[in-house]
């Protein structure tokens, strides 16, 4: 079979940063499709590779057997050659305060089409300013990931960091070391996590080859609201209270209609020594409806704003999302993209305004997998309506 013709990305365009280098790795990786980015993260104020986004494509190339060039600290230009997946278990350590979830989302998809099941040891930042917050991570975007099919397990393992990792950021930071076991499977499956390192002994379902197509377009009525609110190191738990209190009467006073009569939960509670590297705070809010569509909002605390702006912060970014009439809150909706484009068939999503992530993303995913996007007012409500003709694309190896 003739070599894949090399395909040049600029990484400055649109979005212009880790972003447009995660997905065209990831889409290299699972179409074997060699690349060559320049200009990267040029659109963010110290441009080229950090420690983060080296991390993520020593652990691709590991995970495909792939070649790569210009993955030096600082380096604005790489050329990525992806050869075959291999299914197994990897690791990978950003040594910082680098987001574990931004590692994931580099691996995820490339995982899923691997030969066979694999497992991701990563360790990271939880809970990092530009980056999903690690809840939001397993509690929203994994559950919009089934709407295609596939099913994640992970489980959390906290471990006292190292004393050097302590200046990274360390108002906002929790470490921990993640493992996530992908089944490549299209119905719901039971093999369950023990501990870190060990999973049960029940066979693994089927893996699935493709994705399947989605249909997002109701959301209808939302059913439940929970939340998370942290505290760690030595921050007193009434900080979390304070937050979740302003979080609550912001959330009451915006008296938003898609909310009313719904019980709104959120959990405040203080991280163990064990699971903390210095002072932080957060909070996560999560909304359910019923027809399967899961929304967010969150914030972090920092030292620089009171625990109210906190509070009142993530009441605002979660009411963004309610309100919008979307199906899929604005850090979810970019995320989606990458899987519509593989999914086979005719994909349908519903959206809040469109985000330039997104934009970035429908760039990407058409520039390398040839599926074609259109985007259009949906006509039932004031949200945008995401369509997509996907490639239908078949893990070879199953």
């Amino acid at each position: 079979m003739a070599a894949k013709k090399l395909l040049e990305i600029d990484g400055s365009v649109m979005e212009g940063g880790g972003q447009m280098l995660r997905i065209s790795v990831s889409l290299s990786t699972i179409l074997e499709t060699p690349i060559k980015i320049h200009k990267i993260r040029a659109g963010r104020a110290s441009p080229g590779l950090k420690a983060q986004h080296l991390t993520g494509l020593s652990l691709v190339r590991e995970i495909c057997n792939g070649k790569l060039e210009g993955g030096s600290f600082g380096s604005k230009e790489i050329a990525f050659s992806p050869g075959q997946m291999n299914g197994g278990e990897y690791a990978a350590d950003t040594q910082n305060a680098g987001a574990v979830c931004l590692l994931a989302q580099i691996a995820l998809p490339c995982a899923l089409f691997a030969p066979s099941s694999i497992v991701l040891n990563l360790r990271g930042g939880t809970n990092a300013d530009m980056a999903p917050q690690i809840d939001e991570f397993t509690e929203v975007f994994l559950a919009n990931l089934r709407h295609f099919g596939p099913i994640v397990e992970y489980e959390e393992t906290y471990q006292t960091c190292h004393c050097s990792y302590v200046y990274f950021n360390r108002q906002n930071m929790l470490y921990f070391l993640q493992l996530i076991k992908l089944h490549k499977k299209l119905n719901l499956g039971c093999t369950s996590v023990k501990n870190p390192f060990y999973f049960n002994a029940d066979p693994d379902p089927e893996p699935g080859s493709a994705l399947e197509k989605v249909w997002i377009r109701s959301r209808t009525q939302i059913v439940s609201v929970t939340g998370w609110c942290f505290v760690a190191g030595s921050l007193p738990l009434k900080v979390a209270d304070s937050i979740v209190k302003a979080c609550k009467e912001e959330l009451h006073a915006a008296n938003s209609p898609a909310l009313r009569g719904v019980k709104i939960n959120i959990e405040a509670y203080k991280e163990s020594a064990s699971a903390s590297c210095g002072n932080g705070s957060g909070i996560v809010l999560v909304a359910k409806t019923t027809t399967g569509c899961v929304l967010g909002g969150s914030a972090l605390g920092s030292p620089k704003v009171s625990t109210e702006e906190t509070g009142r912060k993530a009441a605002t970014e979660f009411l963004e999302a309610v309100e919008c009439g979307g199906c899929v809150d604005k850090y979810i909706q970019d995320q989606m993209i990458i899987f519509m484009a593989l999914a086979a068939g005719d994909s349908a999503l519903c959206t809040g305004p469109l985000t330039l992530h997104t934009e970035s993303a429908i760039h990407i995913a058409e520039q390398l997998t040839g599926a074609k996007f259109t985007i259009s007012n949906d006509a039932n409500s004031n949200s945008w309506l995401i369509r997509c003709s996907g490639i239908g694309f078949r893990n070879k190896y199953i």
